[in-house]
């Protein structure tokens, strides 16, 4: 399949910014009370499950979390340089470079999936093909963990972030009732729904959806 010109832009756009997010983003005990409790939640639904993807694992912060708390975790990013950084940060633990879109990843090989602020990039026609991909992979009662930003459908097109570097990438701010609709329709059920409004200094609310492959 050829690449989707999206997943080229976030490649770009991240491989600049690596560095600059590495050190910029807090790391998931400098989250809120309620992201810390969803990642525990969801470490202790997967712990025994079998190998879990952290896809857009970035610099491997929250890979590293949940391997802490007993999840036999992977990291998985489309942005080379971000796989380089999570490596040398934490040697122990795997990471590859490798797309939402197309992941070389058996088909029921995983008993779970975080997806952390990584699909927001994700142009709405081809959110279908990303949560296919993650039905495809999970196996039968393997768990899906995805959180992110969430709207009223806005379109933002940044062109400089994180440290003021230039970036390509676009954010899609899909409503919540949009996003579990459509990880219903890949085959997936949506158990708990978190949506929290802005506070401190966040400027957009987020949802955290937790969601199951049926047996």
């Amino acid at each position: 399949m050829t690449e989707p010109s999206y997943v080229t832009a976030v490649r770009e756009s991240y491989d600049t910014v690596a560095a600059d997010y590495a050190r910029r983003v807090p790391g998931p005990a400098e989250l809120d009370p309620v992201s810390r409790t969803m990642l525990a939640a969801f470490a202790e639904l997967t712990a025994s499950l079998g190998p879990v993807a952290d896809l857009g694992c970035g610099p491997g912060k929250v890979t590293a979390h949940l391997a802490a708390l007993g999840v036999p975790v992977f990291g998985v990013d489309v942005s080379p340089k971000m796989i380089d950084l999570a490596r040398a940060a934490y040697p122990e633990l795997r990471f590859t470079v490798g797309s939402m879109t197309a992941l070389d990843i058996a088909d029921g090989g995983l008993g779970g999936i975080l997806a952390y602020y990584s699909t927001h990039h994700t142009p709405p026609q081809w959110l279908p093909t990303v949560f296919a991909e993650f039905h495809r992979t999970l196996a039968p009662g393997g768990r899906l963990m995805l959180a992110g930003h969430v709207g009223n459908g806005e379109h933002l097109r940044p062109t400089r972030a994180y440290g003021d570097h230039p970036v390509s990438y676009e954010s899609h701010l899909l409503p919540p009732d949009r996003i579990a609709e459509l990880l219903a329709r890949a085959g997936l059920v949506v158990t708990t729904r978190v949506v929290q409004e802005p506070e401190g200094g966040s400027k957009r609310r987020a949802g955290t959806f937790l969601a199951y492959k049926p047996r």
